[in-house]
Protein backbone atom coordinates (compact mmCIF):
# COMPACT_ATOMS: atom_id res chain seq x y z
CA UNK A 1 0.00 0.00 0.00
CA UNK A 2 1.56 3.60 -1.42
CA UNK A 3 1.19 6.04 1.59
CA UNK A 4 -1.85 7.81 1.99
CA UNK A 5 -3.76 5.43 -0.35
CA UNK A 6 -5.95 4.22 2.67
CA UNK A 7 -7.03 7.68 3.07
CA UNK A 8 -10.85 7.89 4.18
CA UNK A 9 -10.78 12.38 4.10
CA UNK A 10 -14.44 12.22 6.24
CA UNK A 11 -16.26 9.83 7.82
CA UNK A 12 -20.12 11.02 9.43
CA UNK A 13 -21.16 9.62 12.11
CA UNK A 14 -24.95 8.97 12.54
CA UNK A 15 -24.98 11.68 15.42
CA UNK A 16 -26.71 14.83 14.20
CA UNK A 17 -24.16 17.73 13.72
CA UNK A 18 -20.73 15.44 14.15
CA UNK A 19 -17.93 14.70 11.92
CA UNK A 20 -14.78 12.69 12.52
CA UNK A 21 -11.61 13.35 10.51
CA UNK A 22 -9.69 10.35 9.56
CA UNK A 23 -6.58 9.98 7.80
CA UNK A 24 -4.08 6.35 7.20
CA UNK A 25 -1.05 5.95 5.57
CA UNK A 26 1.34 2.78 5.26
CA UNK A 27 5.22 3.50 5.66
CA UNK A 28 8.12 0.60 5.06
CA UNK A 29 9.55 -0.14 8.52
CA UNK A 30 12.39 1.20 7.56
CA UNK A 31 14.69 4.13 9.96
CA UNK A 32 14.17 6.44 7.20
CA UNK A 33 10.15 6.18 7.31
CA UNK A 34 9.74 7.61 10.30
CA UNK A 35 10.69 11.37 9.17
CA UNK A 36 8.26 10.34 6.54
CA UNK A 37 5.80 9.57 8.95
CA UNK A 38 6.08 13.19 10.66
CA UNK A 39 5.87 15.47 6.98
CA UNK A 40 2.70 13.09 6.32
CA UNK A 41 1.24 13.93 9.81
CA UNK A 42 2.69 17.32 9.78
CA UNK A 43 0.32 17.85 6.46
CA UNK A 44 -2.31 16.31 6.99
CA UNK A 45 -2.89 18.02 10.62
CA UNK A 46 -2.03 21.57 8.42
CA UNK A 47 -4.85 20.54 6.24
CA UNK A 48 -7.22 20.25 9.27
CA UNK A 49 -6.19 23.41 10.87
CA UNK A 50 -5.09 22.39 14.04
CA UNK A 51 -2.26 23.81 15.28
CA UNK A 52 -0.65 24.33 18.50
CA UNK A 53 0.36 22.49 21.59
CA UNK A 54 -1.57 19.63 20.16
CA UNK A 55 -0.08 19.70 16.65
CA UNK A 56 3.71 20.10 18.19
CA UNK A 57 2.26 16.77 20.42
CA UNK A 58 0.75 14.87 17.63
CA UNK A 59 4.06 15.14 15.56
CA UNK A 60 6.23 14.02 18.20
CA UNK A 61 4.05 11.36 19.31
CA UNK A 62 3.85 9.63 15.76
CA UNK A 63 7.77 9.97 15.33
CA UNK A 64 8.61 7.84 18.51
CA UNK A 65 5.56 5.15 17.96
CA UNK A 66 6.77 4.49 14.22
CA UNK A 67 10.60 4.84 15.71
CA UNK A 68 9.26 2.36 18.23
CA UNK A 69 7.16 -0.25 15.88
CA UNK A 70 10.52 -0.08 13.21
CA UNK A 71 12.83 -0.71 16.16
CA UNK A 72 11.23 -3.44 17.93
CA UNK A 73 9.49 -5.30 16.18
CA UNK A 74 9.60 -7.21 13.16
CA UNK A 75 7.30 -5.64 10.57
CA UNK A 76 8.06 -4.95 6.69
CA UNK A 77 5.21 -2.33 7.38
CA UNK A 78 4.18 0.30 9.79
CA UNK A 79 0.66 1.83 9.54
CA UNK A 80 -0.48 5.31 11.10
CA UNK A 81 -3.60 6.49 11.51
CA UNK A 82 -4.72 9.73 12.28
CA UNK A 83 -8.91 10.37 13.94
CA UNK A 84 -9.90 14.04 14.88
CA UNK A 85 -13.68 13.66 16.46
CA UNK A 86 -15.16 14.70 19.84
CA UNK A 87 -12.39 17.12 20.73
CA UNK A 88 -10.07 14.64 20.84
CA UNK A 89 -7.09 13.94 18.20
CA UNK A 90 -6.09 9.91 18.75
CA UNK A 91 -2.76 8.84 16.63
CA UNK A 92 -2.45 5.09 15.85
CA UNK A 93 0.37 2.68 14.62
CA UNK A 94 -0.21 -0.91 13.88
CA UNK A 95 3.15 -3.04 13.34
CA UNK A 96 3.40 -6.02 12.25
CA UNK A 97 4.69 -8.37 14.85
CA UNK A 98 5.62 -7.91 18.57
CA UNK A 99 7.49 -8.90 21.61
CA UNK A 100 5.57 -10.34 24.25
CA UNK A 101 4.74 -7.75 26.90
CA UNK A 102 3.86 -5.15 24.31
CA UNK A 103 5.44 -1.62 25.16
CA UNK A 104 6.94 -0.61 28.58
CA UNK A 105 7.33 2.70 30.25
CA UNK A 106 11.39 2.80 31.14
CA UNK A 107 11.52 2.63 34.90
CA UNK A 108 14.76 4.96 35.03
CA UNK A 109 17.06 7.47 33.27
CA UNK A 110 19.89 4.47 32.81
CA UNK A 111 17.28 2.42 31.02
CA UNK A 112 18.18 2.23 26.96
CA UNK A 113 14.88 1.86 25.72
CA UNK A 114 11.73 3.19 26.93
CA UNK A 115 12.30 6.71 27.65
CA UNK A 116 9.84 7.87 24.21
CA UNK A 117 6.91 6.23 25.83
CA UNK A 118 7.36 8.53 29.15
CA UNK A 119 7.36 11.56 26.40
CA UNK A 120 4.30 10.17 24.66
CA UNK A 121 2.42 9.64 28.40
CA UNK A 122 3.79 12.93 29.62
CA UNK A 123 2.07 14.07 26.00
CA UNK A 124 -1.34 12.65 26.17
CA UNK A 125 -4.18 12.34 27.51
CA UNK A 126 -4.53 8.68 27.53
CA UNK A 127 -2.31 6.16 26.02
CA UNK A 128 -2.51 2.09 25.32
CA UNK A 129 -1.75 -0.78 23.44
CA UNK A 130 -3.66 -3.65 22.21
CA UNK A 131 -3.12 -6.94 19.90
CA UNK A 132 -4.25 -6.07 16.72
CA UNK A 133 -5.78 -9.60 16.12
CA UNK A 134 -5.15 -12.88 14.21
CA UNK A 135 -1.10 -12.26 14.88
CA UNK A 136 -0.74 -9.92 13.28
CA UNK A 137 0.84 -7.32 15.69
CA UNK A 138 -0.17 -4.67 18.02
CA UNK A 139 -1.18 -1.54 17.89
CA UNK A 140 0.04 1.65 20.42
CA UNK A 141 -2.39 4.84 20.25
CA UNK A 142 -2.18 7.66 22.03
CA UNK A 143 -5.49 10.51 22.57
CA UNK A 144 -4.62 14.58 22.61
CA UNK A 145 -7.22 16.48 23.65
CA UNK A 146 -7.65 19.82 21.69
CA UNK A 147 -9.38 23.52 22.79
CA UNK A 148 -9.34 27.21 22.64
CA UNK A 149 -6.18 27.78 19.86
CA UNK A 150 -6.94 25.44 17.85
CA UNK A 151 -9.85 24.35 15.19
CA UNK A 152 -12.02 22.25 16.03
CA UNK A 153 -12.22 18.85 14.08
Amino acid sequence: MAPGSALIPRLMDLSPGTEALRYCFALPAHPESVAGARRLTKDRLEEWRLCGETYDAAVLIVSELVTNAVVHTASARVVCELRCSGGRLRVSVQDQGHQPGGPRLSLTADDEHGRGLLLVDSMSAAWGSLDAGNGSGRIVWAELPYGGTERSC
